[in-house]
């Protein structure tokens, strides 16, 4: 795919330092690399996925990340929420996060979004952004997330991880290449129901690790036009025997005017 962000005109001599590994790497280079530091990424949730997500998104040399989220640090987060500190209990999340984004990469621009997001305010949450990543783990977050995004014509990076298993996948409703795929060409309205909390079935803190590190990923190949994105695809992780398959998404958009096409010229 092409480029998401045109590239910065120059980096600070210390970020180029900093992020010299990314200026070697095939796919990213130099130019890559002022593309990044050109990119608004707007991450919803600083939890089990966002920890990761925001800490691979800042190393990378991500220049500006809103983190969104109205939740505060428990203890109980800190089995897998690796942006926050003991010292942090009680904190804001975004607060926590930025101070952990800030330590990483001083020339990262964190905006700190205290607010839950809903239906009523997505828009002017995400607005800003290139790319928005989505590891909330409320469906109806999710929904409101995913209807924005179509709305704006934004790629959403979406990833959810339950117990030992784990989903990753791109949406996105005008790609500038290939077919426009949405959350609901994977779960139709009203089929998707409530997932169990973290609290009542567990979560593999090691896979949301994993997981964010593939979803920053997926932002990264967006942001610099590197490598193919899981437009259309969704990568499913079993870490408990160790393997991960994908499945293709289809467009029902797609599908239907193939079929009225095929209707027609019948």
């Amino acid at each position: 795919m092409q480029p998401l962000v045109a590239p910065a005109a120059a980096l600070d001599p210390e970020e180029l330092v900093r992020t010299a590994r990314h200026a070697v790497l095939g796919g990213i280079g130099e130019e890559g690399q002022r593309r990044l530091n050109a990119a608004h990424v707007a991450v919803v949730g600083a939890g089990g996925l966002g920890s990761p997500v925001l800490l691979a998104l800042a190393a990378a040399g991500i220049g500006s990340i809103a983190v969104i989220d109205d939740d505060v640090v428990e203890l109980t987060n800190l089995q897998r929420q690796l942006a926050h500190r003991v010292e942090d209990i009680g904190t804001r999340k975004t607060a926590s996060a930025a101070r952990a984004i800030t330590a990483l990469a001083p020339q990262t621009v964190v905006t700190q979004v205290h607010e839950r997001l809903d239906a009523a305010n997505a828009e002017r949450l995400l607005a800003r952004a290139d790319v928005v990543v989505d590891t909330s783990d409320s469906f109806a977050t999710r929904r409101d997330v995913a209807a924005a995004t179509e709305t704006l014509g934004l790629p959403l990076v979406w990833g959810a991880v339950q117990e030992w298993h784990a989903q990753a996948t791109v949406f996105w409703s005008r790609p500038t290449e290939g077919d426009p795929v949405v959350l609901t060409d994977l779960f139709p309205l009203d089929t998707e129901g409530e997932p169990p909390s973290c609290a009542q079935v567990g979560v593999l803190g090691a896979l949301c690790v994993q997981v964010g590190g593939m979803l920053a990923g997926e932002a990264i190949k967006l942001v610099t036009g590197a490598g193919e994105p899981l437009l259309g695809r969704l990568a499913m992780i079993d870490a408990l025997t160790g393997r991960q398959h994908e499945i293709a998404i289809r467009s029902a958009a797609t599908a239907s005017a193939s079929a009225s096409a095929s209707a027609v010229s019948a």
